[in-house]
C-alpha cells in the first residue's frame, strides 16, 4: 500500500461521522498521521518506507501499533488505551470492526491516545516561557528514573549503534537535504562525526559493557513530552527500529537537550543537564556529549528535511539542525569558573544561566550542596542534620568537587563550581586546580545588602540548600580575607548579574 492508497482511510478518519460528529484535528508529521475528536486521538501510520523506518504494509503498521501500545505503557499508562482496526465490509469503512463472523478485513491500524490539551505539550510550555527551573529538574528526575528502570541491552549501542546513526544521517540527509545544504559540507560533517565517534570508541564500548545501553525513548524532544496532573510526562517513544532505541542512556537525553538548545532555552538545557547528572551515575559518558548533541541535531536535519518535501516542514528549519549538529563538534577549550559568595546571593541561579552559555554544549556545573548530599546518601532537597556540616565533613566536599571538576574538565567540559567559597585557601585551591589542568579560571564573587539576602533565603522552597537565617548571620561575620575574585553586586535580576558575570570573564 503506498499513501495514495491510504487516502480513504484519511478521509475516513477525518470524518466528524466517524467519531460521533466531533470535529476532528489533524497533524502530519514524517511517519503518521494523527486524528483528534472529542476526548480521542488516533495515530495511523503513514504508508511510507525510508532507510529506518518501514511501514509499508497494513502488517507492518499493524505490528508497529502493538509496539508503541507496549512501549509507551511504560512512561504513559494513562494515555495509551488501545490499538484498532480500521476494517472494510460491504457498508464500507469501519473504525474497530465487528467480533468473529462479522469482523471485516482489517486495512489498517490506529494507535488509540487520551486526548490532552496541546498546551500541555512542553513544546508550548516553552514558546510561554513556563519552563521553570524546578519544572525542569523534575522532568529530568523524571528521565533519570525511566533510565534507571529501563532493559539493559548490550547487544545494542557501543561504536557499532553511533556509526549506524551516522550513516542512516549521511544517507537521508544526501538523499532529502535542501539545496542550502551542499554536498561538501554534507561530506565534512559525516568526516567530523565519523572521526570524533572513533575518538570515543572506548569509552561507548566502556558504557555499552556497563549496563548504560538500555531500552530507552529514542525521540524525546519537547513535542514528546507533556504535563499530565502536574507530572512531566513522556510519551510517543520510538517503536519502529530496535536500533535507534536501545541506545546510550545519554544520547537519549541528548535530544532533549539539542532541541531546548536549538529553541534558545540553553539555561533549562543546562538545568537539565546538570539535574540529571546530579542524580544518576552517568558523569563517566560527558566526553561523549558534543557527538550525541551533533547526532540528534543531525537526525531533525534529515527528519526536518524529508517533512519539508511533502509540506511538512520548513526547508529552512533543516538548514538551522545541520548548523547546529556541525557547532556541536566544533573544537572548544574547557574552562574552570568558580562562583562564590555568601548564602542568598544567588550562585546557583547564575551558574545555571552560565552554564548554558560559556559553549555550545552546557557546562557541568558542581555544587557544594548537592556534592554534600549525596555524600549522605540523601535526595538534593532532602534536609541534612548540623553534624553534616562539620568542618571534617566540608573539607571531604570541596575535595569532592575539585575531583569531579578534574574528571569533567579532561573530559573537555568546562565547569562552574557553586560554593560559598568564603575561605581565601578554599578558593586558591580552586585557581590551582585549574593552573594542575592548563585550564582558564576565573573567579565570581557574588555580593548583595544583608537585607536582600535574608529576604532571599526566607523565601526559599525546595532547594538543596539548607542555609537558613542562622547560617547566614554567621556568614556575616565572617572575614573573608583578600578577595581578588571578580566582585558582582548580585541584587538585581539574575539575568542582569549573569550578564555582568560574563561581561567580567569576557
Amino acid at each position: 500500500m503506498t499513501e495514495e492508497a491510504q487516502r480513504e482511510t484519511v478521509a475516513f478518519l477525518s470524518d466528524p461521522q466517524t467519531h460521533g460528529g466531533a470535529e476532528v484535528e489533524t497533524i502530519t508529521t514524517h511517519a503518521s498521521r494523527i486524528f483528534m475528536a472529542g476526548d480521542r486521538v488516533y495515530k495511523l501510520k503513514r504508508a511510507v518506507k525510508y532507510s529506518y523506518l518501514d511501514f509499508s504494509t497494513p502488517e507492518r503498521r499493524g505490528k508497529s501499533c502493538a509496539a508503541e501500545l507496549r512501549l509507551n505503557r511504560r512512561t504513559a499508562p494513562e494515555l495509551y488505551l488501545d490499538i484498532l482496526p480500521i476494517t472494510r465490509d460491504a457498508g464500507g469503512l469501519k473504525l474497530g470492526g465487528g467480533q468473529g463472523e462479522s469482523a471485516g478485513e482489517a486495512v489498517d491500524w490506529v494507535v488509540v491516545l487520551k486526548r490532552f490539551p496541546q498546551e500541555a505539550l512542553f513544546s508550548h510550555l516553552a514558546e510561554a516561557g513556563q519552563l521553570t527551573p524546578d519544572l525542569m529538574r523534575r522532568l529530568a528526575d523524571r528521565i533519570a528514573a525511566f533510565h534507571r528502570d529501563a532493559d539493559v541491552t548490550p547487544e545494542f549501542g557501543g561504536i557499532e549503534g553511533i556509526e549506524q546513526v551516522i550513516r542512516i544521517n549521511d544517507e537521508n540527509l544526501r538523499r532529502d537535504g535542501p539545496p542550502a545544504i551542499s554536498v561538501a559540507a554534507a561530506q565534512a560533517l559525516t568526516e567530523a562525526a565519523r572521526r570524533a565517534a572513533a575518538d570515543l570508541a572506548p569509552l561507548l564500548e566502556r558504557r555499552r559493557a556497563a549496563g548504560k545501553v538500555r531500552e530507552c525513548h529514542g525521540d524525546l524532544h519537547l513535542r514528546n513530552i507533556c504535563l499530565i496532573d502536574g507530572a512531566p510526562t513522556l510519551f510517543d517513544c520510538i517503536e519502529f527500529n530496535r536500533g535507534l532505541a536501545r541506545i546510550d542512556v545519554l544520547y537519549d537525553l541528548a535530544f532533549l537537550l539539542m532541541d531546548l538548545i536549538h529553541r534558545g532555552d540553553r539555561t533549562e538545557a543546562a538545568i537539565v543537564f546538570n539535574r540529571y547528572l546530579d542524580v544518576s551515575d552517568e558523569s563517566d559518558g560527558i566526553a561523549a556529549m558534543p557527538l550525541f548533541l551533533s547526532l540528534r541535531a543531525w537526525v531533525r536535519a534529515h527528519v526536518t528535511a524529508t517533512a519539508a518535501k511533502s509540506g511538512a516542514g520548513e526547508a529552512t528549519e533543516a538548514r538551522r539542525y545541520f548548523d547546529l549538529a556541525r557547532d556541536f563538534l566544533k573544537p572548544r577549550t574547557p574552562r574552570l569558573l568558580a562562583i562564590g559568595g555568601l548564602s542568598g546571593t544567588g550562585k546557583s541561579t547564575i551558574a545555571a544561566i552560565l552554564a548554558g552559555q560559556l559553549e555550545q554544549s552546557p557546562a557541568r556545573v558542581l555544587r557544594s550542596d548537592v556534592i554534600r548530599k549525596r555524600l549522605f546518601g540523601v535526595d538534593p532537597e532532602q534536609r541534612l542534620q548540623v553534624d553534616a556540616y562539620s568542618k571534617q565533613t566540608t573539607e571531604r566536599v570541596y575535595a569532592k568537587l575539585e575531583a569531579e571538576a578534574g574528571s569533567a574538565i579532561e573530559a573537555g567540559c568546562s565547569v562552574i563550581l557553586d560554593a560559598v567559597s568564603a575561605k581565601a585557601e578554599e578558593r586558591a585551591a580552586f585557581a590551582a586546580l585549574a593552573k594542575r589542568l592548563n585550564v582558564p579560571f576565573d573567579g565570581i564573587w557574588l555580593e548583595a545588602p544583608p537585607e536582600i539576602l535574608r529576604q532571599r533565603i526566607g523565601a526559599r522552597k525546595n532547594d538543596a540548600s539548607d542555609a537558613d537565617q542562622a547560617v547566614l548571620e554567621k556568614q556575616l561575620v565572617y572575614d573573608l580575607g583578600t578577595l581578588d575574585w571578580h566582585r558582582i553586586d548580585a541584587s538585581p535580576a539574575p539575568d542582569a548579574v549573569a550578564d555582568a558575570a560574563l561581561n567580567a570573564i569576557s
